[in-house]
């Protein structure tokens, strides 16, 4: 069995934002029992991660290290069509990942007891994210 429908996350600006039960719920309306589901984000300047779900602080702390590493306005960057952080927003995109694969199992996601899938939004500004879900399976 082949199942695809779009996610619409609508962000408030740069941030993790919490896809889990969302996921979950096109999991059940698939019907697939065993199998895999496939994300895929739509954007250049966002990214889909697996991550704690319990403290917030873990994410805060990604969110510290990624404008360490890759921070607004940094001069270096020439692209900048769309403000100061456009470059580092795609950086970041592209050193986490647009595509996440998660095992089907008995109907609902295989995550762990203390995972949770998170769009994570790299532009300061409001967007909408599609993220594409495709599952295979029985």
């Amino acid at each position: 069995m082949y199942w695809q429908d779009k996610l619409t996350v609508y962000s408030s600006g740069r941030g993790t934002y919490e896809i889990t039960q969302d996921v979950e719920h096109k999991i059940r309306e698939s019907g697939v029992q065993q199998g895999l589901c496939h994300l895929f984000v739509q954007h250049t300047s966002a990214s889909l991660i697996i991550n704690e779900n319990a403290d917030p602080a873990v994410r805060e702390d990604f969110e510290t290290f990624m404008t360490r590493i890759s921070p607004d306005g940094d001069p270096m960057f020439t692209h900048t069509a769309e403000g100061d952080d456009d470059m580092p927003a795609h950086i970041r995109s592209v050193l986490t990942q647009t595509e996440l694969n998660i095992p089907v199992s008995k109907g609902t996601s295989g995550l762990g007891a203390w995972q949770g899938i998170y769009l994570w939004e790299h532009r300061t500004a409001p967007h909408q994210r599609n993220v594409l879900i495709t599952i295979h399976g029985l």
